[in-house]
């Protein structure tokens, strides 16, 4: 095509991005913007503060459990916490909107805490086990070992010692 060709296509087309302010901006559905967090589903690994390349992720035992935060002005939206993360706790939604003024840049972040259950045995503070890692951990027998959960390792270990495991 020549030139003047491209030229006069160009002139006649009209712009090709949006005005953003004056009108709506299309978000792709797989757009890696804002992480969410669901303490409900997490176990306490720590996998995603190890993978963040940027430091976004802190984790902090506390009396009541262990706490989440996550920097939103550090992140860099890689998406590797989301990837790593085994019972799926760690999301990333496509939400992009995080314009915020200067003064609140310490204040862009999100917390939430990570409770303690006890062992059913002998009562030791374990991490909880959610049914999504329990149904990825123990794929057929779920039903059967459910109660195995709600151990500790010893005790579960001392369970295993006596048969008690199907």
């Amino acid at each position: 095509m020549s030139f003047l060709a491209v030229l006069m296509k160009n002139l006649f087309a009209g712009p090709s991005t949006v005005a953003f302010p004056f009108g709506p901006a299309e978000t792709p559905e797989a757009y890696r913007g804002r992480v969410t967090f669901d303490a409900t589903t997490c176990v306490g690994c720590r996998m995603c503060a190890h993978v963040c390349p940027s430091g976004a992720i802190r984790l902090e035992d506390r009396a009541d459990g262990l706490h989440f935060g996550i920097w939103h002005n550090a992140c860099a939206n890689c998406g590797l916490c989301a990837h790593h993360c085994p019972t799926e706790a760690i999301r990333l939604s496509n939400d992009w909107h995080l314009a915020h003024p200067q003064s609140e840049k310490y204040a862009l972040a999100d917390h939430a805490v990570v409770r303690r259950v006890r062992c059913t045995s002998c009562g030791t503070e374990i991490g909880p086990s959610p049914d999504a890692l329990v149904r990825r951990a123990f794929r057929d027998v779920a039903g059967r070992t459910r109660h195995l959960t709600r151990l500790c390792p010893d005790c579960r270990r001392a369970a295993s010692l006596e048969g008690a495991l199907p």
